[in-house]
């Protein structure tokens, strides 16, 4: 599968920005999805994850309530929708996918088989 973020930009904080993932080739729904995120001189972090079916979704400590992560199996792309955002947010965001839908969804870089390119989100204050 081939996955292309987009959405990134510019925002003030308290703004908000809805990240796209468009995924060709394979069926979609036979992925998991995850959002990670990378700043500069920071190692890549976990920022959210859904399940195949959407059925499960979890999400980063540093997230939750402020993202929400989505998926349209139908369409071939992931969402995730970010509201009050913050400076520590600033990040280039990446959208991956795991081909072993049929076990846990997972929190970790290595668990993901296939990566976006990225897309950079910028959160002035």
């Amino acid at each position: 599968v081939q996955l292309q973020a987009s959405g990134g930009g510019l925002v003030q904080a308290g703004g908000s920005l809805r990240l796209s993932c468009a995924a060709s080739g394979r069926t979609f729904r036979s992925y998991h999805m995850g959002w990670f995120r990378q700043a500069p001189g920071k190692e890549r972090e976990f920022v959210a994850a859904i399940g195949w079916n959407g059925g499960i979704k979890y999400y980063a400590d540093s997230v939750k309530g402020r993202f929400t992560i989505s998926r349209d199996n139908a369409k071939n792309t992931g969402f995730l929708q970010m509201n009050s955002l913050k400076p520590e947010d600033t990040a280039v965001y990446y959208c991956a996918a795991d081909q072993n839908y049929q076990f846990a969804l997972k929190r970790t870089t290595g668990g993901y088989d296939y990566w976006g390119q990225g897309t950079q989100v910028t959160v002035s204050s």
